[in-house]
């Protein structure tokens, strides 16, 4: 049956951590970090309640966090320049996709949405008049640039991109960002370029930005998660990239939506990021990687390819079942083996069934070593 954008997705993923937490399964199924966040945040959200007056910040932001921000990018290996007019804090990467597609889309535009894909992008682009196009990434999980061409027409207004990739771990290179380009460059075709998991790359790679390419980033809206960055999802601050035009139309929709963003996690954060090293939260959560694909490796389950960056592993597991759908597998390995897991096929908007799982290793060591200890023992 045709999946209705996407609308009811959402419903499937609390399900399945509901369906862990009834069966007192291991919980590997959202990206939800559950361990502490560094207790400097915490001393700097304290100092916030003295210091900062608790009205509502400017429309783009705190001044002292976008100035930091440009120091923090400017300080990276692929050092990113960027102007104060080309930033604006959001309260959250939801939040700042939902506004970008306002403030270009018309009626009847079109969407190209790569998937698998996370399920807010189609409502998103449904509920501001657009219409998604899915481009289905093969097993390989690479893209196919004739097929992907073949997915833009008249009516290509955007294209969202995700990198690093959830689920698959993926990310985008230099090189693949300008044949992006070389499609797009005769279109007014803008890009969504959502990067939240921007500083956790593996294995000595870096991230490099759609808004390191000199001619989208004058299209392109960037999206990144200080949520995600410092594993404190809660806060729900976030901050997007764009040119200064594209930024002044993002406003003009922003100020009737959420005006600005949290006053005192900004504060906060500004503080943070003078104190920050992102190769400290790279290196932890690289750890918890390798720990996964060691142990995973004495289980049926078939990992293809290690994860480049972010907070997933997507793993084949027919060596166990050629007949259950990945749905029925997932729902099978919570309740009957005890570890949740979420389907790939959640990810897209017209697939059943995939070959593959997906596993978030962002949990604490133990957490992940006993159950796949348990996995190894039971399956």
């Amino acid at each position: 049956m045709e999946k209705n954008y996407g609308f009811n997705d959402y419903k499937f993923f609390t399900e399945m951590s509901e369906l862990s937490f009834r069966h007192n399964s291991y919980d590997l199924s959202l990206g939800l970090p559950d361990f502490e966040i560094d207790p400097r945040l915490r001393y700097f959200l304290k100092e916030s309640a003295d210091m900062i007056s608790h009205s509502y910040e400017s429309l783009s932001g705190n001044s002292l966090l976008i100035e930091n921000i440009i120091r923090f990018n400017l300080n990276r290996k692929n050092s990113l320049p960027l102007k104060y007019e080309e930033i604006n804090i959001v309260p959250c990467s939801t939040f700042g996709l939902y506004t970008s597609l306002k403030s270009i889309l018309n009626t009847g535009d079109e969407v190209i949405v790569i998937q698998p894909s996370y399920y807010t992008y189609a409502p998103s682009i449904v509920l501001n008049g657009g219409v998604p196009v899915y481009y289905d990434l093969e097993n390989d999980f690479k893209i196919d640039w004739e097929k992907l061409k073949q997915c833009i027409s008249l009516k290509t207004k955007a294209i969202i991109v995700n990198s690093p990739q959830n689920p698959t771990g993926k990310t985008w290179s230099k090189e693949e960002w300008n044949q992006l380009y070389e499609l797009i460059k005769h279109q007014e075709i803008y890009l969504i370029s959502e990067e939240v998991y921007d500083i956790y790359h593996y294995d000595n790679a870096e991230h490099y930005s759609a808004f390191l390419h000199p001619e989208l980033r004058k299209k392109t809206f960037c999206i990144f998660s200080f949520g995600k960055m410092f594993h404190a999802t809660g806060w729900k601050v976030s901050y997007i990239l764009a040119s200064e035009s594209l930024l002044e139309n993002f406003r003009n929709h922003q100020q009737y939506i959420s005006y600005s963003s949290n006053s005192p996690c900004q504060y906060a954060i500004a503080k943070y990021l003078d104190v920050f090293d992102p190769a400290e939260n790279q290196k932890i959560m690289q750890q918890k990687r390798d720990i996964f694909n060691e142990m995973i490796r004495f289980t049926p389950l078939v990992v293809e390819e290690v994860s480049q960056a972010g907070f997933f592993q997507i793993v084949n597991f027919r060596n166990i079942s050629k007949t259950m759908t990945d749905v029925e597998f997932s729902k099978w390995l919570t309740v009957e083996k005890k570890v949740s897991c979420l389907p790939l096929s959640a990810f897209y908007n017209s697939k059943t069934d995939s070959d593959y799982i997906r596993f978030s290793f962002a949990k604490k060591d133990d957490v992940i070593i006993q159950a796949l200890e348990h996995l190894k023992r039971n399956l």
